[in-house]
């Protein structure tokens, strides 16, 4: 999310190198990111390697860099306009999961699913998720889609799940198990805010000192989220691990999870991460967490 802005193109290659050395296959992007520079960046770094076959690219659709923000177009010219514009940026002909980055209410469903089979069809994706739908509208999507003559699936959503954010348990868990697809956790970590560093203050060096990114920490500063992130640091000192493997690993273990993506700036936080690996929490720790996090 941040390569192409906070991540320079040293920065980014460092990570892809640790990431690949450590056994990791899944990379999410989206136009969207970097203000527009993630995509480029990632084809650059992938192709400097030549390890594009080494890794599962999930790309999106639908949301797109505008002058005031993001802008929102899922109209089947629109979004395959926009898969070729991504393919250009990654040096490559294809996308392993190509997601609908969220719904748009101005262009009808069925419009965007021919889109999707299309892509699927011209060999330029092989398989389609979702990104921030409701449980409603993930349900419909898929129904519709998988009714349409192709019988195409979605195999997955991607929604934002942590200890901070468990509206993903009202609903949409218990359809994503019935209808089969897999759950991607975005921001499973709290937007940075359970690894504790903001505790006592908001460190210098943190998303939360940019003016981009500390309006959309804030509703997870406040006095509620604190005593969840309080949790987190007690499991951890018990544990001997940093309170952001406590809360990768809780994402990592819940229901429907497939993968859990998440936002490193730098080879120390990345290699943090990556020490869940090998991590379960004991199933104490899991309840005691579940108990002060759950939505009253």
């Amino acid at each position: 999310m941040t390569w192409g802005t906070q991540v320079d193109r040293y920065t980014a290659g460092e990570l892809l190198d640790a990431f690949l050395d450590a056994g990791g296959t899944l990379i999410d992007t989206a136009p969207v990111h970097g203000d527009g520079h993630a995509e480029q960046l990632l084809g650059a770094v992938l192709a400097e390697r030549g390890v594009r076959d080494r890794v599962q690219i999930a790309g999106k659709c639908g949301l797109g860099p505008g002058v005031d923000g993001a802008v929102a177009d899922t109209s089947r010219g629109a979004v395959l306009d926009q898969l070729d514009r991504t393919l250009r940026e990654l040096q490559t002909d294809h996308l392993d999961l190509w997601q609908v980055h969220r719904w748009d209410d101005s262009v009808p469903l069925d419009e965007t699913l021919a889109a999707l089979e299309h892509a699927v069809d011209s060999g330029r994706v092989r398989y389609v998720g979702l990104s921030n739908f409701a449980p409603w509208q993930t349900a419909l999507a898929h129904e519709r889609l998988a009714g349409r003559p192709a019988g195409l699936r979605l195999v997955s959503t991607q929604v934002e799940y942590s200890l901070l954010q468990r509206v993903p348990e009202s609903g949409l868990v218990d359809a994503l198990q019935h209808l089969g697809m897999g759950l991607l956790a975005w921001s499973p970590i709290g937007r940075g805010v359970l690894t504790g560093k903001y505790r006592t203050g908001t460190p210098a060096d943190s998303r939360g000192a940019d003016d981009g990114f500390s309006r959309w920490l804030a509703e997870y500063l406040g006095p509620g989220p604190s005593a969840t992130v309080e949790a987190v640091a007690r499991a951890a000192d018990g544990l001997g691990l940093s309170p952001a493997q406590v809360a990768l690993a809780w994402v990592r273990d819940r229901p429907a999870v497939a993968s859990a993506v998440v936002g490193a700036r730098t080879p120390a936080q990345l290699s943090e991460l990556l020490g869940t690996e090998e991590l379960a929490l004991p199933p104490e720790i899991t309840l005691a967490l579940d108990d002060v996090s759950s939505p009253r």
